[in-house]
């Protein structure tokens, strides 16, 4: 494990270790850990787990000596554990003293009994989005949890990354997380590197499969055709992978921006996941979950669900133009999705973040 200054001035700090052992290093600079543990891509055999650190702050001013502006200077510590047990809880100490503990679930082998959360939008809102958090802690207990984008206002904004993960860190630090790129993490660096994330990716938990999307066209960087040549690439990938997950029990896809929309003034906007219906129904999806409009919506197309949940703390939508014939459920209220798989079969519950019910369905066969 690495182990940085303010890391071990905190060891210090937790354990009594006098001024005369601080190696040279340590008293340069004092470090504050801003974030975390939070567990993320969790498989069979391995895991990394994160935490944030800050290392004092930057500023800056339009003249000398008046700074107007200042961000913390934040970077994530981690640590990769590998030769897991598949179907095993792991509990972890990743820096000195309770904050530091956690714990998560390696996904099972084999058909298995699983719980999962889906909820998004949390980027602004601060209140609203600590309450969806409790909502979660209350009414569900998650072997991993499924986050639809926009984590934050501004991805680049290092003084926005602090505040979600504190009102994420009682969750976070008991399950696996996983999470898709919002249009307003907006490709930045400190969503890949926090995160230890990567663009679009899949993974198995039992006999589940989720394949996680990158839907964020417009902040791909490079000219249109190369946002053009990213899309056909990822869709090639998407494609590929569905069509060898053909074998499990329930197939799963999560993106940022809905196929299907409720909200008037955005029907249309997403075409290039609207064209990937016939992919989800050629590979009988499950399901899909996504983000983007703040409210609750839930459709029945061709076999798949197309479930919105992004309710997470950003201001709400209305759903004043529900798509025709497809239409289950459409609400304008914060909302999680509770998802308890058992085999071939998933039933999923909207949940309010008070816990009344707002939806139901049962997936499988």
């Amino acid at each position: 494990m690495r182990r940085t200054a303010g890391v071990w001035a905190l060891t210090a700090a937790l354990f009594g270790l006098t001024e005369g052992v601080r190696p040279a290093a340590a008293q340069a600079t004092v470090e504050k850990i801003v974030g975390g543990p939070y567990a993320v891509n969790v498989g069979p055999r391995s895991a990394t787990v994160v935490w944030l650190v800050q290392k004092g702050e930057a500023a800056l001013g339009t003249e000398p000596g008046k700074m107007e502006k200042s961000a913390p200077i934040l970077h994530a510590e981690s640590i990769t554990f590998g030769g897991l047990r598949q179907g095993a809880t792991y509990y972890y100490q990743s820096f000195p003293g309770d904050a530091g503990k956690g714990s998560f679930k390696t996904p099972p082998a084999g058909p298995a009994q699983f719980q999962f959360v889906v909820y998004g939008d949390t980027r602004t809102r601060h209140d609203v989005h600590r309450t969806v958090i409790e909502g979660i802690l209350k009414h569900a207990n998650p072997d991993f949890v499924m986050q639809t984008g926009d984590l934050v206002a501004d991805g680049a904004d290092t003084s926005l990354w602090p505040i979600f993960f504190d009102i994420e860190r009682e969750l976070l630090r008991k399950t696996a997380f996983f999470s898709a790129l919002g249009n307003h993490e907006a490709n930045a660096k400190n969503y890949f590197d926090f995160l230890d994330a990567r663009s679009h990716y899949s993974f198995n938990w039992g006999t589940a499969h989720f394949a996680v999307i990158d839907s964020d066209i417009e902040n791909v960087p490079g000219t249109v055709a190369e946002k053009d040549a990213f899309w056909q690439e990822q869709t090639r990938w998407l494609d590929a992978d569905l069509r060898d997950s053909q074998n499990m029990d329930l197939r799963f896809v999560m993106a940022h921006h809905p196929p299907e929309t409720a909200v008037k003034r955005r029907q249309g906007e997403n075409k290039q996941m609207t064209a990937l219906e016939p992919i989800f129904e050629k590979y009988r999806v499950s399901a899909g979950f996504f983000g983007h409009d703040h409210n609750y919506q839930h459709y029945l197309k061709n076999g798949v669900h197309y479930f919105t949940t992004g309710g997470g703390g950003a201001p709400l939508y209305d759903v004043d133009t529900p798509p025709a014939n497809i239409t289950v459920k459409v609400a304008s209220t914060e909302n999680f999705v509770i998802v308890n798989v058992d085999g071939k079969k998933a039933h999923v519950e909207a949940r309010k973040p008070d816990g009344s019910l707002l939806d139901a369905a049962e997936l499988g066969n």
